[in-house]
């Protein structure tokens, strides 16, 4: 799949669908459905025009770009969002972007897509233009609820990744670059890769998740992952994610980590004693490879 930023794209006829698809969850999968061309934005809009209200993200764009990949689409073109674009009126964007620049002949969108500046935009204005014809998804539902962006951003902060896994049609993933710990878990048995989560993006509620976890060309390998501040000890270093990947002897610093969040297992909780925390954490691993599957 070919990656462009708007500028870079040549002009061709298009099936474009357009959107934010943050988390590229089951409904976003229905409007990309028979596209060849995915259009996004980058940041999230609001994190331009309202940054007070925007939300943490659920996948990085690379992310993102992989999951649209996977879908079979040709080519997915990011719009970089700023306040110059922001001002952009709907009727421009049709104009200058959709018409113009993508010559779109077909372009798919969610009922609730609005676009253009203030967000006067709306399928209706969509489906009254001439030069294409308007695909409009309705609201998908799964389990009686609305599939959304913020409904599975609620359930990964609540630890509850295996509802959020469905709504998403695929696991929630986290990645980032591992970095030095204190190195308590070697010395427990149990060596992890550390990840500090980005405060862009939201990170699963304190626990033991059992996870896949791939680098470089690895992977993936069951993982068992704590997410928390590890209450046994006092580090003082905050929120880290902590993955001891199972039967897996690497030197993972400095690598670009993926975890995939397959189940959460239990909570964070403080242990008495060393010694027990070390027995839990064998539980722990051996329900992490059941999960897992490898």
């Amino acid at each position: 799949m070919k990656v462009n930023a708007l500028n870079e794209a040549q002009r061709r006829p298009r099936r474009v669908a357009v959107g934010e698809f943050d988390g590229v969850h089951l409904g976003h999968r229905e409007v990309i459905g028979g596209a060849d061309t995915v259009l996004t934005f980058e940041p999230h809009p609001l994190a331009v025009i309202r940054p007070e209200a925007a939300p943490k993200l659920l996948t990085r764009l690379d992310a993102k770009a992989e999951l649209v990949d996977s879908l079979g689409v040709e080519e997915l073109v990011i719009i970089p969002f700023d306040k110059r674009f922001a001002s952009l009126d709907a009727a421009a964007f049709i104009d200058t972007v959709l018409v113009a620049k993508l010559d779109a002949r077909h372009v798919s969108v969610g009922e609730n897509f609005r676009f253009g500046h203030k967000a006067t935009g709306d399928v209706d204005m969509l489906g009254s233009r001439p030069e294409f014809d308007t695909r409009v998804v309705p609201l998908v539902e799964l389990e009686g609820e609305i599939i959304s962006s913020s409904h599975i951003r609620g359930l990964v902060l609540a630890g509850d990744l295996a509802a959020a896994n469905r709504f998403l049609g695929a696991p929630f993933q986290m990645r980032g670059e591992v970095v030095g710990g204190d190195r308590r878990g070697r010395t427990l048995g149990f060596p992890t890769a550390n990840l500090v989560p980005d405060d862009r993006y939201v990170t699963p509620g304190h626990g033991v998740y059992a996870c896949l976890a791939s680098w470089d060309d690895s992977g993936p390998h069951a993982a068992a992952v704590n997410v928390g501040v590890r209450p046994t000890f006092t580090s003082g270093r905050g929120v880290l994610v902590e993955a001891y990947v199972i039967d897996v002897e690497a030197d993972l610093y400095g690598k670009d980590l993926r975890l995939d969040f397959l189940e959460r297992l239990r909570g964070e909780r403080r242990f008495g004693s060393v010694e027990a925390l070390v027995d839990q954490m064998g539980v722990d691993v051996e329900r992490a490879r059941a999960v897992a599957g490898t």
